[in-house]
């Protein structure tokens, strides 16, 4: 039911038109696109899995404007919705100082083939600084109408002996507890993810959690304690 991918590295491919070079210089400045596509061993969603435990193939594409804005497009197979969910986005990414930068965007998740899911969206910020990042997204009306929500977030990034290390931490709140079916109204997220690229390609390990049990996660095992692995593409 949503839009992030456990790991997907994203590199630029400058797009030009123009009638000289240096009209080819400046567009190529301007405007680049990129895409990716990645197979994991299961989509979790803040610590939920969305196929059941078991694998997904994702991809999507992203325009970025060289004054900050950018839009895009992510799917992935689900274990509901006739097995397919597409989300859309765009948004405005920047530094405030050298150390300090902001991410804001409005995220549009659909289910084409399943209007009964009830699209929703979701606005989202986040700041960095210096290998953190805090995050803030708001709803107000969840998936399945289940009213409004609030996540925060926090990061942390790093680099060691030519591995990326993610630490991640994650509050999910909302309005009632239609959502967990009655047995609550939060819960926790967290995940710790190792990377690096080998021959061209992102290797991913993470293990991803949630403080809910069986009975919290819908019945089903889905929150539990798992280690997600994934191999991700540029394109």
């Amino acid at each position: 039911m949503h839009a992030q991918v456990v790991s997907s590295a994203i590199l630029g491919l400058a797009l030009s038109t123009g009638v000289c070079a240096a009209d080819q210089d400046a567009e190529k400045k301007s405007i680049s696109v990129s895409g990716n596509v990645a197979l994991v061993s299961d989509y979790k969603f803040r610590g939920i899995s969305q196929t059941d435990g078991g694998p997904g193939i994702q991809g999507g594409f992203d325009v970025v404007f060289a004054n900050g804005f950018y839009l895009g497009t992510w799917g992935s197979n689900v274990d509901y919705a006739n097995s397919l969910e597409v989300d859309y986005y765009g948004g405005f990414r920047g530094d405030i100082t050298e150390s300090l930068n902001f991410d804001v965007r409005y995220l549009y998740y659909d289910y084409p083939s399943t209007p009964d899911e009830a699209p929703y969206g979701e606005f989202y910020g986040e700041l960095g600084f210096q290998g953190f990042t805090f995050g803030l997204a708001y709803s107000d009306d969840y998936y399945l109408e289940t009213g409004k929500f609030l996540y925060t977030s926090a990061d942390y990034g790093t680099e060691l002996g030519g591995f990326g290390l993610n630490f991640h931490l994650g509050h999910n709140a909302f309005d009632s507890d239609k959502y967990l079916g009655g047995a609550g109204d939060s819960y926790l997220d967290y995940s710790a993810t190792i990377n690096r690229v080998w021959g061209g390609v992102d290797w991913t390990l993470s293990l991803v959690s949630t403080d809910l049990d069986k009975a919290e996660c819908f019945g089903e095992d889905w929150c539990d304690l798992s280690a997600v692995f994934s191999v991700s593409k540029s394109l």
